[in-house]
């Protein structure tokens, strides 16, 4: 499970990695929590990919409260096409999430210890996610997001047995297309992550959600 992350990449390099335009200033973060509006980039009704601002906590079209969005942070790479809060985006409104890193929690004898964990180039890097548009009665619609997770790979596997599915930059461009056939997207999150990650611990201030500020992704050297 992917619970925070961080993102705070200038706009340039944004432009430059995956190739939107930023038409709205945002200030970096680095402690983003579920139910805050994040970043990422979909295909608009034109074909050109565009960034967005969405809800994390996907909220299915269906859904009679906007609360259940809460619980719909992550779906699942292994079930997404099956699952009824997930596929109907799955199918047709894909995205990706973008990060300088994310965080997750390992057991150790003091309590649990946050791990940030990123890019081995230290490039900002897109997670694989859905969105979704819901309205409730005459306001204007919610569009939210969940980020998809797989099994970790041998470097986080010590931390957390799941992660973000990391796209690559030819990988982004068929995750994005509309024209992607549900075969492709399941043979795609079956292979293995190819971005090299690697992580360090950090200080237990990012447990709180109110906490951000650069200081909670520098190294905490004594776990």
């Amino acid at each position: 499970m992917c619970g925070r992350y961080a993102f705070y990449s200038p706009q340039e390099a944004i432009t430059r990695l995956f190739g939107v335009a930023v038409v709205a200033s945002f200030a970096p973060r680095y402690n983003i929590c579920p139910t805050q509006h994040v970043p990422v980039v979909r295909t608009n009704n034109n074909g050109a990919h565009e960034l967005a601002l969405l809800y994390w906590g996907l909220v299915p079209f269906w859904a009679k409260e906007k609360s259940i969005g809460a619980r719909m942070i992550n779906a699942r790479a292994e079930t997404v096409a099956e699952k009824p809060a997930f596929r109907a985006a799955f199918r047709k409104r894909r995205c990706i999430v973008l990060a300088d890193g994310y965080y997750e929690w390992r057991a150790t004898t003091t309590g649990k210890q946050p791990y940030f964990i990123y890019a081995a180039d230290r490039q900002p890097f897109a997670m694989a996610g859905l969105w979704e548009s819901w309205q409730e009665g005459g306001d204007a619609p919610l569009e939210s997001c969940a980020m998809l997770t797989v099994s970790a790979t041998a470097t986080v596997a010590s931390i957390h047995d799941r992660m973000p599915r990391v796209l690559t930059q030819a990988q982004i461009d068929v995750w994005l297309d509309a024209a992607t056939t549900s075969s492709v997207l399941a043979a795609l999150l079956s292979e293995p992550v190819e971005t090299p990650l690697a992580h360090y611990p950090v200080s237990r201030q990012v447990n709180s959600p109110r906490s951000d500020g650069p200081a909670l992704i520098e190294p905490q050297l004594n776990e």
